[in-house]
């Protein structure tokens, strides 16, 4: 297997590549490392395929790319802290993740990267899309660019968890601290890549309610434009899981949704969340 010079290929004009014939389970230089994280630069999201990482192996080839960050809502591994298990069982309704979204926006310095592995997945359907919000800000006017420039954005898990605390827990997914949802911060609605230097929209549907010294209904009309046109389909790629899959993308440029097409089957999957280098600006 090639386990450097590492064989990308994009998947999209704008989103998503998937690196081919490397095992992540080996041993490999730092140089290797590197090239995965420009990748993930790059492309914003990235795939491997037919993975066999014993949980351990998985774990030590996240903290290649920094501190990992402990689930607080999703139960995690009895014996690895650190791995989130999204789990629906097939007379579940509900999923995690299930509508646009960038993983745990709320937190001060939001995560750097999401990492999943596909555990258990369903003969057909549970596949995950992703958007690319540098190409989405890219493609605003320069007035709008002028005006989202100026302001911040509120993030709360509350309007996600505080649902799933106060709604009926038939068909809903394992989730935990459901009541202790209610962390709130403010990043800019425009934040510069921290690596890359690429002006990127920071807004997620599932988590931005507000705008900073706005109301909630002073800030529909312009949150709603921006959402719907961030879902423009060429700014976005579509993710079908096999088994060993592993995905790896960008929280502090991209969407992701979780296509929930698969009820009566039985999903699994195992995360890990790479903390960020600082706060986002």
């Amino acid at each position: 297997m090639r386990n450097s010079n590492l064989d990308i290929h994009p998947v999209t004009g704008m989103i998503g590549a998937e690196i081919l014939g490397i095992d992540l389970g080996a041993d490999h230089p730092d140089s290797v490392y590197a090239e995965i994280r420009n990748a993930l630069n790059e492309h914003g999201v990235i795939f491997f395929r037919d993975q066999t990482l014993p949980t351990d192996k998985y774990v030590e080839f996240g903290q290649k790319f920094g501190t990992l960050i402990a689930s607080k809502f999703i139960p995690t591994l009895p014996d690895y802290p650190l791995v989130a298990e999204i789990r629906k069982e097939a007379d579940q309704d509900r999923n995690v993740g299930g509508a646009w979204h960038t993983d745990n926006p709320y937190r001060e310095i939001p995560p750097m990267g999401t990492i999943l592995y596909a555990q258990e997945i369903p003969d057909h359907g549970g596949d995950t899309c992703f958007i690319n919000m540098g190409a989405a800000y890219d493609a605003l006017s320069d007035g709008l660019k002028k005006t989202l420039g100026q302001l911040r954005g509120v993030h709360s898990n509350a309007q996600v968890y505080g649902k799933l605390a106060r709604a009926d827990k038939r068909g809903n997914p394992s989730m935990i601290n459901l009541d202790q949802a209610a962390q709130e911060v403010t990043h800019p609605v425009v934040v510069t890549h921290p690596e890359s230097g690429r002006k990127v929209l920071f807004v997620s549907p599932s988590y931005t309610p507000r705008f900073e010294g706005w109301t909630e209904e002073e800030s529909r009309p312009l949150l709603q434009f921006l959402f719907d046109h961030v879902k423009r389909p060429e700014f976005a790629c579509r993710f079908r899981w096999q088994p060993g899959s592993i995905a790896f993308w960008d929280d502090r440029q991209t969407l992701h949704y979780a296509v929930n097409d698969y009820t009566g089957t039985r999903r699994i999957m195992h995360r890990l969340m790479v903390q960020g280098l600082g706060p986002l600006g």
